[in-house]
Parts: C-alpha cells; structure tokens; sequence
C-alpha cells in the first residue's frame, strides 16, 4: 500500500491518497479542497480504480473539495458516519459559516453512510470503520493492513479539540482508549500535521500524559 499526504484548504487538512499497488484501487480520504495538486496526483499510473471518498468527519476543512471532486468524478462514492452526513448539506452543521467564511460551492448528500464496525473492499483486503466520536459524533478512523486514519481524533502526541459543536471529552476519551487498545503497532496517518505512530502516542502523547498526572493526583 502507498499513502500520498496532501495539506489543504483553509486549514490545511491533510488529505490522503491511499493506493492498493497490486489491484491499483485509490481511495481518498478527506478533501478540504478540490486542488491541481489532488487532481493530478490521482492521474498516478498505478491507480486504475478510484474506489472511494472517505471523510473522517464533516467539518469544513475536511469536506470543502467534495462538492467539486464529485463534479470531475461523479461515479466515486463519496462515505461518511451517518452522524456527521448533515454535514455535507449544511454550512451551519459543518462549521463553515461558524467560523465566518463564504458559502461552499455546492451541496450534496452521502452515497453511504457508515456505521462502526462497516467493511469496505480495497483491492485484496478491507478497510475496516471504527466510530471515534468526540472531534465531533460522527468521527471515524478507517484501518487497513497496519495503518489507522484518524482523522482530527488523535494527532501526533495530541489529540483533538472538543470544545466545537458535537464535541464530548467522554466520548474523545472512549475513542481514543479504544484505538490504544487495538493489538500492535501501528502507522497513524492525521487529519493535521505529520503523522505518527500507535506506540509513539501510547507512550509520548500529551493527553496520555495528562491522564497519568490526574490518576496520580486522584484527580481524574
């Protein structure tokens, strides 16, 4: 498996190209904006099939492209926690218009809507939904072989904000216990910044470490 990182949009989402070598199956994951950059990596000769849009959650920096992208390549199935579909259709839900920008381009409704636990064919093997609400309700993490795409769940030795709409500490909290949990390492692919691994942020990040304190402290 090949994994192309691009940063964009607003906010500089990270938007993920994941390539299957050997069936030459692509999914995309996050479109924060429909760039050249995107359009043109997808043009990779070792894509024959671009098998999905997969959002990790409807925030605006995440789906702005989406609209777009649908428009050059209207048979690609765009999925999204059924939580976080309204997203799609509304600016207000998505937070665009809370964070005072323009109108997106365009509306459009889910062509599958996910649900915890779901499995996607990708070439030879599967990428597997997990729900991790607390980013926002609908916040998913796809896994596949040995890599996880968290989306604004869990950074690099961080994780993410839940002081928006639809945020919850319990539930981040919940999410973010059940991927440590999950057996082995693995290569941790986020919604910003660089990427990171399971281990590293089992053992370095600095919600973990906060944790560690407030149990100590009796304070948790």
């Amino acid at each position: 498996m090949i994994v192309k990182t691009i940063p964009m949009g607003e906010i500089q989402a990270n938007c993920h190209i994941l390539i299957d070598e050997k069936s030459g199956d692509a999914a995309v994951i996050d479109i924060g904006e429909c760039s050249g950059v995107l359009i043109q990596s997808l043009k990779d000769e070792k894509i024959k099939n671009i098998r999905y849009v997969l959002l990790t959650h409807g925030h605006f920096d995440h789906i702005d492209g989406v609209y777009a992208f649908k428009k050059i390549y209207p048979q690609v199935p765009v999925c999204i926690h059924e939580f976080d579909a309204k997203c799609l259709e509304d600016d207000l839900v998505s937070l665009r218009r809370g964070f005072g920008l323009p109108a997106s381009e365009g509306k459009i409704q889910a062509d599958i809507l996910l649900h915890d636990g779901d499995l996607l064919p990708f070439g030879d093997a599967e990428i597997k939904v997990i729900h991790t609400p607390g980013h926002t309700k609908g916040g998913v993490t796809y896994l596949i072989d040995d890599m996880l795409f968290t989306g604004d769940t869990l950074f690099c030795l961080t994780v993410g904000r839940t002081d928006l709409p639809g945020g919850d500490p319990s539930e981040l909290n919940d999410s973010i216990n059940r991927l440590f949990d999950l057996p082995g390492d693995y290569k941790v692919y986020t919604g910003h910044n660089r990427s990171t691994t399971l281990d590293r942020e089992r053992t370095g990040n600095i919600y973990v470490r906060r944790r560690k304190r407030k149990e100590k402290t009796g304070n948790v």
